[in-house]
């Protein structure tokens, strides 16, 4: 063996490895921690998802109950002072520089574990040889990367011990509830850093996440590019891997044009995406035509407070609901599209009621939208009518 290792990688070497190594461990926490442990999106082939634990156990000592217990935690007190890593709660400069320390944190927690933990692997291996010695793993890594790679090995290694603190812990946890833009308006601050999930598994499309959980694909616009589904595909063709859930999609019937419990049901099922298209198809036009019409002055104020007419209610803090007020003030239109949004809204979060009053309820509404004399809200107001379960769901 040369002072250079086995291998003497040349620099552009180097590179791919380092990228090759650290695309394991993404795909390892992207496919099984995040999507198979936590959320039970995919079932994974018992070799492939042992196969992961040890890579996670050699790359970055991560145990699996720890780590799936605190994301559950995550997403149950999302935004709240439970959370265990919101930037909104901790605030975006800590998250990104002490993001494996706030997860390192939690994980001492043992009620977070007791809680949160369940269904993770508690066999005798996980015992008494991956919960037990954690830092044996990297350990080993980093001495495989010297025998291989020689002394520039230890670099490859530090770069895959800082891959996951940086990106997991600080990026996603941090920029993915911080910046970027929100296909869909859940009910926390998660956002789509780039629509192109490559460098981090897909775990990029967070405010997709965020919105359906438990799917085992997280692209869900055509431009949307997921490398996690990517692997899951493969391994679904290899006979490794079942996806149990991945986003709905609605189904329209051409020949339907009344309201009835199929239109609820499809409704309640495909909310987010009716939303979004209640974004796009009424706010945003119409939104337009008043800010057209509107004085320079106003045009101004308009285009800084206009995506307040589609935020998350529960978003929107004090100075953000002055501006709306005043938007509403400015405009009777987009006070009404505005209050046909939260109206909407609220008619599948009548859980107190039957599926018939929720159904008056809806025919109620799209009497009123048709009614309404906005053209755009007119239009969409028909399209629900559409809306039903698809065959093999009801």
């Amino acid at each position: 063996m040369s002072l250079n290792g086995l291998f003497s990688p040349s620099a552009w070497q180097v590179v791919l490895i380092i990228l090759a190594l650290t695309h394991v461990t993404i795909v390892s926490v992207t496919v099984y921690l995040h999507r198979h442990s936590a959320h039970r999106a995919l079932d994974l082939h018992p070799a492939l998802a042992h196969f992961f634990r040890f890579w996670l156990w050699l790359s970055t000592a991560t145990n699996t109950k720890e780590w799936t217990s605190i994301h559950r935690k995550h997403h149950a007190f999302c935004e709240t002072e439970k959370d265990p890593h919101s930037p909104v709660i901790f605030g975006i400069s800590k998250v990104l520089r002490e993001g494996a320390e706030l997860y390192q944190a939690e994980a001492r927690n043992q009620e977070t574990l007791d809680r949160f933990g369940a269904g993770t692997p508690d066999d005798w291996i996980e015992r008494n040889l991956y919960s037990r010695f954690p830092n044996l793993g990297i350990a080993f890594m980093g001495a495989i990367n010297l025998i291989c790679f020689g002394p520039i090995g230890i670099t490859i290694w530090a770069v895959q011990m800082m891959w996951i603190p940086v990106f997991a812990a600080g990026v996603i946890n941090g920029i993915g509830h911080f910046w970027g833009y929100r296909n869909f308006e859940c009910r926390d601050a998660s956002r789509n850093i780039v629509p192109w999930g490559i460098l981090i598994g897909g775990e990029e499309l967070h405010n997709n996440h965020h919105t359906y959980p438990n799917s085992a694909k997280l692209s869900v616009r055509r431009f949307e590019f997921d490398m996690g589904w990517a692997w899951i595909r493969l391994f679904e063709k290899l006979h490794l891997a079942k996806v149990n859930k991945v986003p709905p999609r609605p189904v329209f019937a051409e020949d339907k044009n009344s309201i009835d419990m199929d239109t609820l049901r499809a409704l309640m099922q495909n909310r987010f995406q009716v939303m979004a298209r209640y974004r796009r198809e009424v706010i945003v036009p119409v939104f337009q035509e008043e800010k057209a019409r509107a004085s320079e002055a106003t045009r101004a104020f308009f285009r800084r407070a206009g995506a307040l007419l589609h935020r998350e209610d529960t978003l929107i803090n004090e100075s953000g609901r002055e501006k709306l007020g005043r938007l509403m003030s400015e405009s009777e239109t987009l006070a009404a599209i505005y209050q046909f949004r939260l109206r909407l809204q609220d008619i599948w979060s009548r859980t107190s009621q039957n599926s018939q009053e929720m159904v008056d309820a809806l025919r109620a509404w799209c009497a009123e939208a048709e009614a309404s004399g906005i053209r755009s809200l007119e239009e969409f107001s028909a399209k629900l009518k559409a809306y039903t379960v698809a065959p093999n769901a009801a």
